[in-house]
């Protein structure tokens, strides 16, 4: 199974892994056979492992160009990439169950948003991230089609995201939304707020940057392309 015949079909399991489990409750009885926590975790390797064939078969698609990639291109992942893990590190198990990767039993406290006063949707923006600065040295259609339908699921995702936040929180909508943010550093400037998540949040940002290190010396063989610009 080579060329398109493979691309087409591991981006459609990998779409329909994140739609069919919703049709009929299927996710929910899942959840209730085995427990959130180990579901969570085995959708999340799976999603993983479906993500890696994409890529892989992207590249085996035939080569269509675009557009030509110049060596400067390769620098825009890899000066992207380090917020991208960072913002996955210090996101995942955000208090905000109206996002990707955050915790479904909790909400943010509006005098202690922890991380949310950055990102309310971290992982999303990471996702837009990550995909948006592989567009850019990958003109070929098979890898614009992957990047770019990443990067566009996951920008429409916040807005749509919000959307369900207002209509769920009701009266308590206006003081989730002061106290977080789509995306602002102004955080990093609160004393009172870096007191309470300057510790935590430095651990799991070198976390961040230790995985785009080991990412980065394992994309060539991994993934079969080297990201280096050189």
């Amino acid at each position: 199974m080579t060329g398109w015949t493979e691309y087409t079909l591991a981006l459609a399991i990998f779409v329909a892994s994140h739609f069919l489990p919703r049709i009929g409750g299927l996710r929910d009885g899942l959840i209730g056979a085995v427990g959130r926590r180990v579901y969570f975790s085995a959708y999340g390797l799976l999603s993983l492992a479906l993500l890696v064939w994409v890529i892989v078969a992207a590249g085996r698609a035939p080569y269509v160009e675009l557009w030509s990639q110049a060596p400067w291109t390769r620098w825009i992942p890899n000066i992207a990439l380090p917020l991208a893990t960072v913002l996955v590190t210090c996101g995942f198990g955000l208090r905000n169950p109206f996002t990707l990767g955050g915790k479904r039993d909790t909400i943010v406290d509006p005098d202690l948003p922890g991380f949310a006063a950055v990102s309310r949707h971290p992982l999303f923006l990471a996702l837009a991230l990550w995909a948006g600065a592989h567009l850019v040295p990958n003109g070929d259609l098979a890898h614009v089609i992957l990047f770019g339908s990443f990067s566009l699921m996951a920008l429409a995702a916040i807005p749509a995201f919000d959307s369900k936040a207002r209509r769920s929180l009701g009266a308590e909508a206006t003081a989730f939304f002061s106290a977080t943010a789509t995306f602002s550093l102004l955080p990093l400037t609160d004393r009172a707020w870096l007191h309470d998540n300057a510790r935590p949040l430095t651990i799991r940002a070198i976390i961040g940057l230790l995985i785009w290190v080991a990412a980065l010396h394992l994309h060539g063989s991994l993934i079969g392309a080297s990201p280096f610009p050189f």
